[in-house]
């Protein structure tokens, strides 16, 4: 005979194996308007705007539910975060929103296991962010000839952050003007980003191995609250 108790600590402990709390709010991206429609979603987080630093969440959708895959501490830019929309470039601010992940790229080879499309940074790779340049917000190779190299970065000369990294399509379909260019996620540097999102080298290495393009993962970068709220989108 089952023990008075024991349903409910069987639904405790089933419950916990799919990172739901017993009682407690729905995981993250089950709270989300949106989460790209795929089955994997990594949330970028910070407590509000004015933040430089938070969490990364990797999830996978299984059974109907979100579970949470890893987590890692996160920095944003040295700004702050602020809406994607309206951002502008230079601010130092990391956009709001949702976004695809259209590849991944490094200075050093791809961890073992990586499935998402991995470009090998090498001598000549830039990321023009020259606003009168054809090339804006995209990876050039050799620099584009309208591509100024003062408005623009030599990927190989980030060796630390630059190691392993996820373009995010942030002003990338369609670029804008002014909007911003070169928003990634990528290994910490010393400090704070220029807009991007960062974490640590080995947070990254685990992230590009659990990234799957089969299963249409997307990037989701809010705050806890307020306008910017992840639970937006």
């Amino acid at each position: 005979m089952r023990r008075p108790g024991a349903a409910v600590l069987l639904v405790s402990v089933s419950l916990l194996a799919l990172g739901l709390s017993p009682g407690g709010p729905p995981p993250l991206p089950e709270r989300m308007a949106d989460t790209g429609g795929g089955t994997q979603l990594i949330t970028a987080r910070a407590a509000r705007t004015s933040s430089t630093t938070g969490t990364v969440t990797w999830w996978d959708r299984r059974d109907g539910h979100w579970v949470k895959a890893g987590s890692s501490t996160a920095r944003f830019g040295a700004n702050g975060l602020t809406e994607g929309g309206s951002r502008r470039q230079g601010t130092n601010t990391t956009p709001t929103g949702l976004y695809g992940l259209p590849y991944a790229f490094g200075i050093e080879a791809a961890p073992a296991g990586t499935r998402t499309p991995y470009r090998r940074v090498r001598q000549n790779s830039w990321w023009c962010q020259d606003n009168d340049s054809r090339a804006y917000n995209r990876w050039t190779e050799p620099r584009a000839a309208d591509c100024r190299a003062a408005e623009s970065e030599h990927l190989i000369s980030y060796s630390t952050q630059y190691a392993y990294g996820l373009v995010i399509g942030f002003n990338y379909q369609r670029p804008v003007r002014g909007r911003g260019a070169g928003i990634f996620l990528h290994v910490n540097g010393r400090a704070a980003t220029a807009g991007c999102v960062s974490v640590p080298r080995e947070a990254m290495r685990r992230i590009l191995t659990w990234a799957d393009p089969a299963r249409a993962p997307h990037i989701a970068i809010g705050t806890a609250g307020g306008a910017t709220a992840l639970t937006r989108y």
